[in-house]
């Protein structure tokens, strides 16, 4: 197990704290230097990269339809902070779209990267720093997943997905009047996505106990915390609100911190996940990532004995599905992600075990929590 130690003397204007123990054992975290989050705070871009100390040659990477919404106000309010900022469209999170940005950022000669866009173009953008060794701010458009903050990246190749270590922003800038005009469904999945949180903490605990997995008390608090505030606040989480982004936006930042104490997505990222990445494969139509764990949670919860009506209460409440029917998806593709999650990422031990579940432990598994009727 983890020991967490006492810190050094902070070193300043740097997020990484290094944690020692007497035992030898030695650990960076690193946490974004500003988070902004509230109406209008876009406007204070070009301040907030400013307090940075960043060079005046940048990129913003966005998407075609976020430029629209903010990544062209974005880099004009940098212009006008007088910096030479070059836009850069991205597409799908793929590994050949991250050397496609990365070849632009270069060829830019930019020295700092903001992201302006959906989950998709901030893990484009937290790859690309990695790769180029810079740092980048992350200006969400929409609240779908926990990803805004998170040291964490998914990109898409052909039938798999893989989860990288990427960067972790220096600033982000949530701006809740621009994050309101997302679909809703957007928001929802994405609190989805921090409600899961409390399986994947149970996962990893029990990976503790069973495989003497490294654990971390700090991380699993974070997350769970998350997962709470959503839970707590779902009833207040309502279409064209934006104090609904507001009341969601903060959970999701925390969920992309406790990653970064964890050093991975441990505290955020358990068998519901798994379950979710199998569906990706198995489904004609996946639907959205923090909607499909929001389900696998409900059958995760149940099978580590936990109160799985509650957790699915409060997706319903927040408008998350609960249902195959309602992700769109058939019993057929239900049930044969569940039968194959175990073998997405079979170094991560979780409830499923290392053999998995058997096709009629997986039908009924999903009839008696409801999600295949």
């Amino acid at each position: 197990m983890a020991t967490e130690g006492v810190p050094p003397r902070p070193v300043a204007r740097t997020p990484v704290i290094g944690l020692e123990s007497p035992f030898g054992k030695a650990r960076a975290m690193t946490f974004p230097r500003t988070v902004l989050a509230g109406h209008g705070v876009l406007g204070e871009l070009a301040n907030c990269v400013r307090q940075f100390d960043f060079p005046t040659r940048g990129a913003v990477v966005t998407g075609a339809t976020t430029q629209a919404l903010a990544g062209d106000r974005a880099a004009q309010i940098l212009r006008d902070g007088g910096y030479d900022i070059t836009t850069i469209l991205a597409h799908d999170a793929t590994n050949t779209e991250v050397d496609r940005v990365v070849g632009e950022v270069t060829s830019s000669g930019a020295r700092f990267l903001i992201a302006v866009g959906g989950g998709s173009k901030i893990d484009i953008t937290k790859v690309a720093a990695a790769r180029c060794r810079l740092p980048w701010v992350s200006v969400p458009t929409s609240a779908a997943h926990d990803g805004i903050s998170s040291p964490r990246a998914s990109l898409h190749d052909a039938e798999k997905l893989t989860s990288i270590e990427a960067v972790v922003p220096v600033g982000v800038l949530a701006d809740t009047s621009v994050i309101v005009q997302a679909p809703f469904r957007l928001l929802s999945s994405g609190c989805a996505d921090v409600l899961s949180n409390v399986t994947a903490v149970l996962d990893w605990k029990l990976a503790a106990r069973l495989r003497n997995e490294e654990y971390s008390s700090t991380a699993a608090t974070l997350a769970e915390y998350a997962a709470h505030e959503i839970a707590d606040h779902a009833a207040l989480i309502k279409p064209n609100l934006e104090e609904s982004v507001w009341i969601a936006i903060r959970p999701l930042i925390v969920a992309g911190i406790a990653m970064s104490v964890a050093g991975s997505s441990r505290p955020c990222s358990g068998s519901e996940h798994l379950f979710s990445h199998a569906l990706d494969r198995a489904a004609r139509h996946p639907s959205l990532h923090g909607e499909q764990v929001g389900v696998g949670a409900i059958m995760m919860m149940y099978l580590h004995g936990g109160d799985w009506k509650r957790l699915q209460s409060a997706l319903h409440t927040v408008g998350a599905p609960t249902t195959a029917r309602e992700l769109g998806v058939s019993p057929e593709e239900i049930v044969e992600a569940l039968v194959g999650a175990h073998r997405i990422r079979p170094e991560r031990y979780t409830i499923l075990g290392d053999n998995g579940l058997t096709r009629d432990a997986a039908e009924r598994l999903a009839k008696v929590t409801g999600v295949l009727g």
